[in-house]
């Protein structure tokens, strides 16, 4: 049996899947996917329909999708097998060109892939002077302990760039990406710094993320002599966190990575498999995440390390990190303006965990289209961020339970694990403030933190 004439292109497969004979287009499709001629079937889709067709001797037809740099190609593909391999029909072929992603969305989901596999985390000022500095590593310890000793001086005096003579810190452009040395470290380590500020990159300071092109050598702490043991009820934290975030966020990287195609063309049927790969990872990072938090503010001897913050500041700080999800679901979400000072006496890195817990669920349950709405208050001795949003709201019999932990109100499916608002209350609370509920059905729902006011 043959194919029907009708076909715009024809070509010949082997018993091993090599394309062998092509057509004009078909040649084209399998060259612009890398391949060879003769050589295995290098677009996807195509290779996963001849492979189907093989191997149930059916004679099969469906649209296959290919892409090709900014060139989208839809193809109409009949397989037919033989004792020889398959025989290919092509119709249909129609092209367009990809409009290029904005390239503020895609060095934001570039900052979350290095977030996601940085082994050090630092916050820098302006001037790259080290803010902060923190790492869950064995391996990097020492470094971080250096550094939090050194804040004020450049990060760089800390580090190896690579390859540069240059007088230290050279501009952030030239650092971002640059190859590093770390002291006690053997691997190869890269230097991701993501600017802060609005209208001038940088203007706010910088995050300084330090990651390596394979994983950590040394067994977490955890599972070294040196440890001491954990205590009863805390394996999450201290032994099983360390094991799987690092191998968890590179399947995220590497998903993402493959999502967005930054290892070439790639068709759309498999960019949504690793998007289902790398959220699926989130959830279960996430997860880890709550759960070790979770540990922690249970424990009899958990305190928070009160500092003076611009609760305003953090506010904007959060909602930055997520105003790219916010755009994708057609949510808009304003910050404080650059001018606001809000004085309140808090741990930083808690309330922004707070923070980004309240509106992260805002955005979540928000309608398409809503705005988010952000709103600093402050009283007597108290400072407080109401974070507002458009959706279904929540009843009297929910806003009672809405705190309780692994309470979900009966969502399922939405990736939560109901541990968020019952952490963010003991942090709030350990650091002498509140969080705080007040909705009705059907007009959104309102969360404050309020936080001890001290003015400068």
């Amino acid at each position: 049996m043959a194919l029907a004439t009708k076909y715009i292109a024809q070509a010949r497969s082997d018993a091993d899947d090599r394309l062998v004979e092509a057509d004009e287009l078909l040649a084209v499709m399998q060259l612009r996917s890398g391949g060879e001629l003769p050589g295995v079937i290098a677009t996807p889709a195509l290779l996963e329909l001849v492979r189907k067709a093989r191997r149930y001797g059916l004679k099969l037809a469906q649209p296959i999708q290919a892409q090709f740099g900014q060139e989208a190609v839809t193809a109409w593909v009949e397989v037919l097998p033989d004792d020889a391999g398959c025989i290919i029909g092509l119709a249909n072929w129609q092209s367009a060109q990809i409009p290029s992603e904005d390239p503020g969305i895609a060095e934001s989901r570039r900052a979350e892939i290095d977030r996601d596999l940085a082994e050090l985390i630092a916050r820098l000022d302006p001037q790259q002077a080290i803010l902060s500095a923190d790492t869950a590593s064995r391996e990097l310890r020492v470094l971080a302990a250096a550094m939090r000793k050194g804040i004020g001086r450049p990060w760089t005096d800390f580090i190896e760039v690579e390859g540069s003579q240059h007088h230290q810190p050279l501009h952030w452009r030239l650092l971002d990406g640059a190859a590093v040395r770390l002291p006690g470290s053997n691997r190869h380590w890269r230097a991701s710094l993501v600017p802060l500020g609005g209208a001038e990159p940088g203007s706010n300071g910088f995050e300084l993320y330090l990651s390596a092109d394979q994983p950590p050598t040394q067994m977490p702490l955890a599972y070294t002599a040196e440890a001491p043991r954990a205590v009863p009820g805390a394996a999450i934290g201290r032994d099983v966190a360390p094991v799987l975030r690092q191998p968890i966020a590179r399947i995220i990287a590497n998903a993402e990575t493959i999502r967005t195609r930054l290892a070439g063309p790639l068709a759309e049927e498999y960019s949504n498999y690793a998007a289902d790969i790398a959220a699926a990872g989130q959830h279960l990072l996430a997860l880890i995440d709550d759960l070790s938090d979770l540990e922690v503010v249970e424990a009899e001897e958990f305190t928070t390390a009160p500092d003076r913050i611009d609760l305003a500041d953090v506010t904007r700080r959060a909602v930055g990190i997520l105003a790219v999800r916010a755009q994708e679901q057609g949510i808009a979400i304003d910050p404080p303006a650059l001018a606001e000072r809000l004085p309140a006496v808090g741990e930083f890195r808690r309330v922004l965990q707070v923070l980004l817990n309240l509106i992260g669920n805002a955005i979540r349950y928000a309608p398409e289209g809503s705005r988010v709405h952000v709103e600093l208050g402050s009283g007597a001795g108290e400072a407080s961020v109401t974070i507002a949003d458009e959706g279904q709201g929540l009843s009297q019999e929910q806003q009672a339970k809405v705190f309780d932990k692994f309470e979900r109100l009966g969502r399922s499916g939405d990736g939560g694990s109901g541990l968020g608002l019952y952490i963010s209350r003991k942090l709030a609370r350990a650091m002498g403030g509140e969080l705080s509920v007040s909705s009705m059905p059907g007009k959104g729902a309102r969360f404050t933190l309020t936080l001890p006011r001290e003015d400068r």
